[in-house]
């Protein structure tokens, strides 16, 4: 372990690009800005200067350098002595993503390839949303303590809304200064129709094999001419998130369902369409996971519907849900649990929004999700 110190604490100055302290702010350089060009090109730097000492070491002995700093650093911001480790050469970057185990397995998120990872079954990852009115953007932060709202942790993504005519767009991005299509940055986005009830999840990157982009030119990243032979012109298609329509105004809160591609979701059964009676519920894709918001009770006493956040939400709000799963392939039945929450969000600030999701979702795919519920929506309420 003497080793991996002394390492850090020689080569700390150099990397300081690749830390990330809980008290940053989304102005700064977050390291998830990088691309892989860019981390590529320092580690060629590295290796061809003064990295030839530290790449030359004995497997083993390398092995065992960033077992031991994995181990050691579990939180933030600790943690970004991992991310310093893989950023020395090709090699350490090698081994480093040898060591290093998916959220599933250990709860953590360590490099940007993390966030489109499905999150731990057990106990959820712990996240906040900042929401900054004055320029319609929304900061998604890890949790560095769970019991305090006020510290904005590990930065994330970013999103931010735009208006396309009579449709809304948030542009989700891994860097809070860059919130373009365009950019290297650029990891998905989300687009409602104009009633601002019915969303559809797009990943800058395929799914799976053999996935092919949207055919909408609406979808698309770049125009005709701009298209760059290194970025994907298109965008994928991964999920649908739909807010049933309350014409009758009945009392009650907002009722969702989400239809996302997941890795190890279940297929179609004819049990689960004879749920859902709606013509729009119908049309999900249920080949992938599909979840529902979960139903809160109501309460004479305080007059209000509740749900049990866990101490998690503290203020009340229409934009506060629970998801639960309808289909879930670990069932024997294929049925979801419905007192496992998968996905909750609610308010606990004027700006300030938890987020808590676990498997099959991903980081990515909750925010997206969460990002569905800002703004009004009468025609659901």
């Amino acid at each position: 372990m003497s080793l991996s110190r002394s390492f850090l604490s020689r080569h700390s100055s150099s990397f300081r690009c690749f830390s990330l302290s809980s008290k940053s702010q989304p102005s700064t350089h977050p390291p998830f800005s990088l691309s892989s060009a860019d981390v590529t090109s320092r580690a060629d730097v590295i290796d061809g200067e003064d990295g030839g000492t530290w790449s030359s070491l004995l497997p083993e002995i390398l092995a065992d350098i960033i077992a031991r700093v994995d181990s050691s650093n579990d939180e933030w911001p600790f943690r970004r002595n991992v991310v310093v480790c893989a950023c020395v050469c090709r090699r350490w970057r090698d081994v480093t993503k040898e060591i290093l185990k998916a959220p599933v397995c250990t709860g953590r998120i360590t490099f940007p390839s993390c966030l489109k990872q499905p999150g731990p079954r057990e106990v959820p990852l712990q996240c906040l949303i900042k929401w900054d009115r004055r320029n319609s953007t929304f900061y998604l932060y890890l949790s560095v303590s769970p019991s305090s709202f006020a510290e904005k942790g590990k930065f994330l993504l970013a999103a931010k809304r735009y208006w396309r005519g009579a449709h809304i767009e948030y542009i989700i991005s891994l860097d809070a200064n860059d919130l373009s299509q365009g950019s290297q940055a650029y990891v998905g986005k989300l687009s409602s129709d104009f009633l601002g009830t019915n969303f559809k999840i797009y990943d800058s990157l395929p799914p799976h094999d053999g996935a092919k982009p949207s055919s909408s030119r609406s979808t698309r990243r770049f125009a005709s001419k701009q298209i760059s032979p290194q970025l994907p012109a298109g965008n994928y298609e991964v999920g649908q998130v739909f807010y049933k329509l309350n014409l009758l105004k009945s009392r009650g809160p907002r009722r969702m369902y989400c239809s996302l591609k997941c890795p190890g979701s279940l297929g179609d059964t004819s049990a689960d369409r004879a749920e859902y009676s709606d013509s729009k519920l119908a049309d999900l894709d249920f080949s992938c996971t599909v979840l529902k918001s979960k139903t809160p009770r109501w309460y004479e006493h305080l007059q209000r519907w509740c749900l049990n956040f866990h101490g998690r939400v503290t203020v009340a709000s229409v934009k506060n849900f629970q998801l639960i799963a309808t289909v879930d392939q670990s069932q024997p039945d294929g049925k979801g649990d419905e007192e496992v929450v998968l996905l909750q969000f609610g308010k606990v600030g004027d700006h300030t929004f938890t987020m808590d999701y676990r498997q099959p979702l991903s980081a990515f795919q909750a925010f997206a999700i969460c990002l569905t519920s800002f703004g009004k929506k009468l025609a659901c309420e």
